[in-house]
């Protein structure tokens, strides 16, 4: 049982592209209702919920038929401007069938680390939380470049999320990916391979364990998470990795179950 896991109040949640976006292409509608609803119900007990939600360019990619993912910045740009919409629309009419209002907040690099604007997009958070909207925070992939001394990009949505949990010193990131939490090896190469429960100290040797990156729709991967867990130790905060097939496990979650990896710095 994770007791401190059951107190959490203010809870950032994130979704990977394969949560949103079948194998082959198509929106997974179930998921995002299930996560519609989910969200909407932990607002109803009084919880505060920030979603980052990746899938932009998936969702752009089915809105176009375009099976394979663009390989120039402009095209995935391009991709993901069309995908960003797509993607709100469908999260908008989810979201209103439970009576639930959402806002939608897109941030680059910069913004964060510029003083003046970091300040800026901590208060219409924090505003958007008073005012009981559900924010979904995407990174603005339509004008975030990474290049030379111009670095305007968060790398991906994992990083945002913990970012995001900085930020507005949520107590806990639930961050549901395609894998059912942190493991020794990939499970898929290894059948030895094992799952930890917890993980309270990232060194070499578990980031050597994380290996490389993600799915074709997504840009993210195991060594990812494990940045943004560093990020959530140096916050004092918690991370739980777990599988996002069913985004409903978020109850179970926060009812102190064992699901997943939990990363908790240990202070001696």
């Amino acid at each position: 049982m994770r007791k401190e896991v059951t107190k959490a109040k203010r809870i950032v949640i994130k979704v990977g592209t394969s949560t949103l976006i079948y194998p082959n292409g198509n929106i997974n509608l179930a998921a995002i209702d299930q996560l519609a609803f989910v969200l909407s119900d932990l607002r109803n007990q009084g919880k505060e919920v920030v979603l980052v939600s990746s899938g932009a360019v998936g969702v752009g990619m089915h809105k176009m038929n375009q099976a394979t993912r663009p390989t120039t910045i402009p095209e995935q740009q391009a991709i993901a401007a069309i995908g960003q919409a797509e993607l709100m629309n469908i999260y908008n009419q989810r979201f209103s069938v439970y009576n639930q209002q959402t806002a939608q907040i897109l941030v680059t690099r910069d913004v964060i680390d510029f003083p003046q604007s970091r300040v800026n997009v901590i208060n219409t958070l924090e505003q958007l939380l008073a005012m009981g909207t559900i924010p979904i925070v995407n990174e603005n992939d339509t004008v975030a470049v990474d290049e030379l001394e111009h670095t305007t990009k968060f790398g991906d949505n994992d990083q945002l999320s913990a970012i995001v949990t900085k930020l507005i010193t949520a107590d806990l990131l639930i961050v549901l990916s395609d894998i059912d939490g942190f493991y020794s090896a990939d499970p898929s190469k290894n059948p030895d391979a094992k799952m930890y429960q917890t993980v309270s100290v990232i060194d070499e040797c578990l980031m050597a364990q994380a290996g490389g990156a993600g799915s074709t729709f997504g840009t993210g991967g195991m060594s990812s998470k494990l940045q943004a867990a560093l990020r959530i130790f140096e916050a004092n905060s918690t991370m739980i990795l777990a599988n996002g097939k069913n985004p409903t496990i978020i109850f179970d979650l926060l009812a102190g179950k064992e699901l997943g990896t939990l990363f908790k710095e240990e202070h001696v």
